[in-house]
This record gives C-alpha cells, sequence and structure tokens, in this order.
C-alpha cells in the first residue's frame, strides 16, 4: 500500500465535506429549474470563475501537460492551442457578454432566440442537443476510467480487496474505483445542482493551488539551474522555435525522440500556425454546449460573465502550471528513478504518476491525490449537471411536459443525472471495444460544430436550416476525411490529421452553411430583430440594424470589432505570459522570469483600460 494512513484521512475527510455540500444546498438548489442548473444567477463571478478553473484542472489533461512540458520544455506552452486554451479570451472580450445578455438555460434554449421555433429553428435546437448529449456521455466514459487507472497505482487492489465483500476481476479493477468516485461526484451534483458544484470547487481548486505550491517548492528546493540545463537538449529552455522543433534527445533519452516522432510535431511552425488558424474560428463560435457555457449564463449579468471568463486564466495558468513544471523537472532530472515500463516499452504519460510516488512525502501524497481526485470530481460534476440542463429543459419541459411543476422538473433532473452517468458507466465498461468508435463520434461532432457556429453570430442572413446543414456537413467530411486522405498525409500522425483536414473540412461546412441559408427563406423578422437588439453583436446585421433603428430611433450600434480584435490580441499575450511565469519560476530563469513580469505589467495596464474600463452589460 502506497499510501499512508495520513493520506487515507486527508483524502476521507475530502470525500466526506463533498457529501456534506450537497445535502446542505440540496434545499436552496431545489426551489426552481433556474436555481437547480444556474444557481439561481445568484451566483458572484469570482466564484464561477474559480468554479470553472477548477473543473479544467483534470487529471488527464495535467498528465498530458506533464509530457510535454517534460519532451518539449518552454515550446510546451504554445501546444495547448490545439484545445484552443485562449478560448477563454474571447470569452472574455465579448462573448461571454452576448451569451449572457441571451438570458437563457442552455445553449440549445439559445439556439431559439437565434433561429426562432420554425422548421429551421427545431433541426438546429435537435442537432445541438445531440452534439451536447454525446460530448458529455463520451467525456464521462473516458473519465471514470482514466480516474479508476490512476488510482489503481497507488490504492492496489491486493490491499483494497480485503475491505470489498465481492470479487472483481483484474481487468475490472480501474473500472470500480471509478465508479466508486462517480457515485460520490454524482451524489453532490444531484443534491445540490449548480450550487453544489460551485461551493465543492471552491474546495477543491483550494487544495490543488496547495497541492501545486508544495510541489514546485519540492522541484526548486531538489533541481538547481546547473542541473537542468546538463540534462535537457538546446532549445528546451527557449520558448521561440524556428521552421522546424530541432530539438535533439539522442546523448539524453532517446527515448524521447521517438515520442516527438510519434507526436507528429517535428514542423512546429506549421503545426502553431495551424493551430492559430483553427483556434480562432473554434473561440469565434463561442463556447460548445457544455459546463463553460452553463457557468457563463449562470452569472448574474453580461459584465460578470465576461469578468468570470477572464478570471478563468488568472487563477488557472499559474497555480497549473506551477506543478506541471514541478512534475516535469523533477522527472527530468531524476529520470532513471522512475518506473516508465508499461509492458516492456516505456509509456511517457506515466510520467505524473511516476513522479507522485517518487517525490511526493507521506501527508503531501493525500492531500495531493485529494486535488487530484478533486479535479476529476469538478469537472465530471460539471459536466453531469449540463446534459440533464439540455434533456430536461430543451426536451422534456418541451416535448413531453411542458406543464410540468417544481418538484417534477426537479425529480427528473435528477432521474436523468443518474441515468446519464449510468449510460456513462456500460459505455466505460466496454471502453477497450468502442474507444476507437467513441472517440470518432466526438471527434466528427467537434469538426462539425466550427462554421455553422461562427456564422450564428456575425451574418443575419444565416438561417436554422443553414445551421443545421453546415453541422451535417461538417460531421460527414469529419468522418470521411481522415479515412479519404489518409494516404495522402501518411507522414502526418493520426492524432492531429484533423488538424491538417480542418481548412477543407471548414470549406464544406462553409458552402453548405451558405445554400442552406440561400436556398431556404430567412429567418422570422421579429425573431431576428429581438435578437440582435438584445445581444448586439458586431457583424453584418445591416438590414437588421436598420429595422430595429426604425422602431428604436436610440439604439447604438455595436462599433467595437476593432477594439474588441486588439484586445484578443493583447489578451492571448497575456495568458502566454501567465504560463510561462511559473515555469521560470520552478527553473530559476531570472532574466526571463523579469522579462515575462514586464509583459504581464504592461498588458495588464493596457487590458484595465482597453477591456475593464468599458466593460458593459
Amino acid at each position: 500500500m502506497l499510501l499512508h494512513s495520513i493520506d487515507l484521512i486527508i483524502i476521507g475527510l475530502y470525500l466526506l465535506s463533498t457529501v456534506v455540500i450537497g445535502i446542505i444546498l440540496k434545499k436552496r438548489a431545489a426551489k426552481n429549474i433556474d436555481s437547480y442548473f444556474l444557481g439561481g444567477k445568484t451566483l458572484p463571478w469570482y466564484m464561477l470563475g474559480l468554479s470553472n478553473a477548477s473543473g479544467m484542472f483534470d487529471i488527464s489533461g495535467t498528465m498530458w501537460l506533464v509530457t510535454l512540458c517534460f519532451v518539449y520544455g518552454l515550446k510546451s506552452i504554445w501546444i495547448p492551442w490545439l484545445w484552443p486554451v485562449f478560448n477563454q479570451i474571447f470569452l472574455m472580450v465579448y462573448l461571454s457578454i452576448w451569451l449572457r445578455r441571451s438570458n437563457v438555460l442552455t445553449g440549445a434554449e439559445w439556439i431559439r432566440t437565434r433561429f426562432g421555433d420554425g422548421r429551421g429553428g427545431q433541426l438546429s435546437h435537435i442537432i445541438v442537443v445531440i452534439f451536447a448529449v454525446i460530448s458529455v456521455l463520451g467525456f464521462l466514459a473516458y473519465g471514470f476510467i482514466g480516474v479508476g487507472k490512476f488510482i489503481e497505482i497507488f490504492m492496489p487492489w491486493e490491499y483494497v480487496s480485503q475491505f470489498v465483500p465481492f470479487t472483481v476481476e483484474p481487468q475490472y479493477v480501474p473500472h470500480f474505483y471509478g465508479i466508486l468516485f462517480t457515485i460520490i461526484a454524482t451524489f453532490y451534483v444531484v443534491m445540490g445542482g449548480m450550487l453544489s458544484i460551485v461551493w465543492t470547487d471552491v474546495l477543491q481548486f483550494t487544495i490543488m493551488t496547495v497541492s501545486a505550491l508544495v510541489i514546485g517548492i519540492i522541484a526548486m528546493q531538489q533541481v538547481s539551474p546547473e542541473m537542468l540545463a546538463s540534462v535537457v537538449p538546446e532549445g528546451w529552455l527557449n520558448p521561440f522555435f524556428g521552421w522546424n522543433l530541432d530539438m535533439d534527445w539522442s546523448n539524453l533519452i532517446p527515448e524521447v525522440n521517438d515520442k516527438i516522432s510519434s507526436d507528429g510535431y517535428s514542423l512546429f511552425s506549421i503545426f502553431v500556425m495551424m493551430m492559430l488558424f483553427k483556434g480562432i474560428l473554434l473561440s469565434a463560435a463561442g463556447p460548445a454546449p457544455n459546463y463553460d457555457m452553463q457557468k457563463i449564463l449562470a452569472t448574474r449579468s453580461p459584465r460578470e460573465g465576461a469578468l468570470m471568463s477572464g478570471f478563468v486564466s488568472v487563477i488557472l495558468m499559474p497555480a497549473r502550471y506551477f506543478m506541471i513544471a514541478g512534475f516535469a523537472v523533477l522527472a527530468i532530472v531524476y529520470y532513471k528513478d522512475l518506473d516508465l515500463l508499461v509492458a516492456g516499452q516505456i509509456d511517457f504519460e506515466n510520467i505524473l504518476p511516476a513522479a507522485i510516488i517518487e517525490f511526493v512525502p507521506v501527508g503531501f501524497l493525500g492531500l495531493l491525490l485529494a486535488g487530484l481526485l478533486a479535479a476529476f470530481m469538478s469537472t465530471f460534476a460539471s459536466t453531469v449537471n449540463a446534459a440533464p440542463a439540455y434533456l430536461v429543459n430543451d426536451i422534456y419541459l418541451r416535448y413531453i411536459n411542458p406543464n410540468a411543476g417544481r418538484k417534477k422538473t426537479i425529480y427528473a433532473s435528477y432521474i436523468i443525472s443518474i441515468l446519464v452517468v449510468l449510460i456513462s458507466i456500460v459505455i466505460g465498461l466496454y471502453i477497450s471495444s468502442i474507444n476507437s468508435i467513441l472517440q470518432w463520434i466526438v471527434s466528427a461532432l467537434w469538426g462539425g460544430y466550427v462554421a455553422s457556429n461562427v456564422l450564428k453570430w456575425y451574418w443575419w442572413r444565416f438561417n436554422g436550416h443553414g445551421y443545421f446543414w453546415g453541422m451535417m456537413a461538417g460531421i460527414l467530411g469529419a468522418i470521411v476525411f481522415p479515412r479519404l486522405f489518409a494516404g495522402v498525409f501518411d507522414s502526418v500522425a493520426s492524432d492531429i490529421l484533423p488538424l491538417y483536414l480542418f481548412p477543407l473540412l471548414m470549406l464544406i461546412s462553409g458552402i453548405a452553411c451558405v445554400i442552406g441559408s440561400l436556398v431556404t427563406p430567412p429567418d422570422d423578422e421579429e425573431v431576428l430583430k429581438e435578437f440582435y437588439r438584445k445581444v448586439r453583436p458586431w457583424g453584418f446585421w445591416k438590414p437588421i440594424h436598420e429595422k430595429v433603428v426604425a422602431e428604436h430611433p436610440d439604439f447604438q450600434k455595436n462599433t467595437n470589432f476593432k477594439r474588441d480584435m486588439f484586445n484578443i490580441v493583447i489578451g492571448i499575450i497575456a495568458q502566454t505570459a501567465l504560463v510561462a511565469l511559473p515555469i521560470y519560476i520552478v527553473i530559476k530563469e531570472q532574466t526571463s522570469l523579469i522579462a515575462t513580469i514586464v509583459i504581464l505589467v504592461i498588458t495588464g495596464i493596457i487590458m484595465k483600460k482597453s477591456w475593464y474600463d468599458k466593460l458593459e452589460d
């Protein structure tokens, strides 16, 4: 047993506290559906921002980022643009304000405010609900099995089985652990809804921040700059890059070169440019219908929605990357002491658990594991809360029982939450056989998301039919293109092939959006005018603007496009500096640290004058 009794007590106290929070907040959450799914829109922006940051501080993502930092050093700060991490800057600058002005409960309900209740609106509404639910099921299935495998390393089944009154086959041990923590997370979500999630996330993020500080400080105490410089290749300490990656581990850890080759990041400039192109479009599309969107809709006002999104980067990046840098530095310097072998081969994704076993002392180990469990449960809980929000509000109350009262609605939420979790567990039990299919579906849905969801904000003539056909074309393209062009891009790693196919996918999906809109009538003019008047987007809205001004002469056009674009550029620079800052602190690179602080001060002053001072509802 790797865990000391002190560690087990810390983990037990954390798990007990989440259950208590759920019980305490049950009554407040059950007031009505708005209270259950959005906390009654009473929570302050900084708590929602902290909650959102906690949801992004997940185990699998942290393991991946530690591996990236180990292999690519300071150049790893660009790779999270794949997500893209800077979508929070787009949200902060203008999209959270636009979204919150709609004053809806879910992203699918938002579709009705944009496209109305006609045939096109119904089609677009249905496809968004499908997208949201399948994405949630996919994430939950992977999440619960991932946390199970992680915990199994620290709590061997040989020890735990003594206290379990039934037999579990070895291949299902991770599933057992996953189900155990899933049940706890589901309990406090079902009991307390959004309120429970946010208050639990506050506790969880506090634990994670303390854990991050402990790991970073351990690394700073045990690794000197000279020790690190002697075991990393040239370019590891430099965030800037040329056309190629040009990082050679041959004389240090030769296996890392194989990792770089399999990742497909050797042509680093092309890779970064493609990430930036795709990331800008994904960010301009707005948040996907998941927990990020729900947190924005739960804010008290549009202005607070923007503040919440901005606070996510400020609170998340320094703490998370202080931990990531600490683990990566320790793992590189003491590489030979780590057990990274899996089935006779080195698995670099085991760096995080191997480093935890090797370097984290008793007591802090329990705290760190409680923190990583908290990260999983925070993301899991927020996702569980998002799924019933769509199924209850957009299916049950719209098509099945429109006249349902408060109690029936809340009970329906309980039942649907539990069913969603049960289905994801069933999927997880067969994870080895459906892994490729599930990844395929989720990837296809994301591929079909971009074009339709960019145009919905910025072009008045884009209608519900165009949205539906754009999504369908994108989904089909994302399914077919990787297989069709696999031979053409045989030198490109399969994981990043969709990135290189993205321009073609965008073109096909965009054409379907435009044709689908132009061959069908425009959406209801009253719906368009109400949307434009309430949300006040910039873009190609001239015909609708003229009609709104005719009815409301005092209406002011949104002329903030140039200022918003400027703020996005400055915001991305600041966010990237927030990622680099804790890494420089851990590796004690003083010159670069001072330069990064100067960049943060300058960008902070600019954003204060150009963004914060001009925020409005």
